[in-house]
């Protein structure tokens, strides 16, 4: 049995700690939390405690290593904010732990390089957790391209977009302040380009692209005739009536997790999305020319009026086309496992000389779109074989940001960046 301590114990930390207690009992043992929030640490034991779990250890942040002396777990679960990631796992690894890191491995190529460093140093894993692998519809995708169903692949055309609810909630939190997050094409992308990645077997090569702030923002909002504002939701007249405020007191998570424990750290979960402050684009374009020769065409838009993301393929002998439409929802404000559940998805084969081929996929239950629920078996159950290797390592962490930060460096520069002058991977 495998024991495992948590850092960072707001919303997708729970994710992890009640997978091990709720399913996992058997073959993992959660050993201690620790965070730089009391409320929430407290909150966190709470919580196994009602899942009738004994309490745990719990350790502020700065007794990190104390943690870790104490308690002697296996695997350390780092889900705290994107730019403290490296912080926590390189203290892991040189005290000995493996580690589970929530995504994206870490912001920016200094930081990824402070993370190869110590893996080269402790020799120990890093698992990054990348739940859209294992939908099943995402598989299938891997198995008919790695199949040859359309021959070699030499272009992507790749649409995601989030929608009013959960992309405003990127706009509310620390995300939108682009020094914790690296930005929607480092925070969310990483996801999407994990996927290209692991679909095509390649790695970006060369990256363009094109950003700006062009919904959310104060600016934004007054350039479209706005003339009311506030700066939070928690006391404001004016929220009552903005569609887009979100309501604290009105849900339990979010009540214990951040308006209960907003005095001792002064961290605003409902922060306007049209206020100052935020520095993160909501509008992107990237181009990528990837190790294979394919070239891929992305756009990531955080204001839709829907939720999900369409992929097409086109290879030397046919094209495959993907529609998945995907529930709505608020980070830590509903049902875990109705996150990114999915409303409808389509899968078409169209080989270059033959009809149309409706490609049948198995539904998969749980939170996007049926790979939580395997992702977590592949964590903490005993996992199988697995050909289409779905388990990523911090190589895999590292190529999927690479994407990521060098378009950030394109839309500084203006110009086309060159992944292997960023990162030497």
């Amino acid at each position: 049995m495998k024991k495992y301590a948590l850092i960072g114990t707001g919303g997708r930390a729970m994710f992890f700690y009640t997978a091990i207690v709720r399913d996992f009992r058997s073959t993992a043992q959660l050993v201690a939390f620790c965070d730089t929030n009391t409320t929430r640490l407290a909150y966190a034991n709470s919580r196994i405690q009602e899942m009738g779990y004994d309490s745990i250890p719990t350790y502020h942040a700065r007794d990190f290593d104390r943690m870790i002396e104490e308690t002697r777990p296996d695997e350390v679960i780092v889900t705290t904010i994107d730019r403290t990631h490296h912080q926590y796992i390189v203290r892991a690894l040189e005290l000995g732990c493996n580690v589970i890191t929530e995504k994206p491995m870490t912001i920016d190529a200094p930081r990824c390089r402070q993370i190869f460093d110590a893996i080269e140093r402790t020799q120990r894993q890093i698992r990054v957790t990348f739940n859209y692998r294992y939908a099943p519809h995402n598989t299938r995708i891997a198995e008919l391209l790695a199949g040859g169903a359309i021959g070699e692949v030499n272009a992507v055309h790749f649409e995601w977009v989030l929608n009013t609810s959960h992309g405003a909630d990127y706009f509310r939190r620390w995300h939108r302040d682009k020094r914790n997050s690296g930005g929607l094409l480092v925070h969310k992308s990483t996801h999407h380009f994990d996927l290209v990645n692991f679909w095509l077997r390649t790695r970006p090569e060369t990256v363009v692209a094109m950003g700006d702030l062009r919904f959310y923002g104060k600016e934004n909002a007054e350039r479209r005739g706005e003339t009311q504002f506030y700066s939070r939701s928690r006391g404001s007249e004016v929220a009552k009536e903005d569609p887009f405020s979100l309501d604290l007191e009105g849900n339990e998570k979010l009540k214990a997790l951040y308006a209960d424990a907003e005095w001792e750290d002064g961290y605003y979960r409902d922060q306007s999305v049209f206020g100052d402050g935020i520095s993160i684009e909501d509008t992107m374009g990237v181009m990528v020319r990837y190790q294979s020769g394919a070239v891929l065409t992305y756009s990531l838009t955080a204001y839709a009026p829907w939720e999900g993301f369409r992929v097409n393929f086109t290879g030397s002998k046919g094209r495959l086309e993907v529609e998945v439409v995907e529930q709505s929802y608020v980070n830590s404000g509903g049902e875990q496992a109705l996150e990114g559940a999915l409303d409808r998805r389509s899968i078409l084969l169209r080989p270059m000389f033959g009809k149309p081929v409706e490609i049948d996929v198995p539904a998969g239950e749980g939170g996007h779109g049926g790979g939580d629920p395997q992702l977590l078996r592949d964590l903490f159950g005993t996992p199988g074989a697995d050909p289409l290797g779905r388990a990523a390592s911090h190589v895999d962490g590292a190529w999927s940001i690479a994407t990521g930060i060098a378009a950030n460096e394109s839309m500084r520069k203006g110009s086309i960046v060159r992944v292997s002058d960023l990162l030497s991977l």
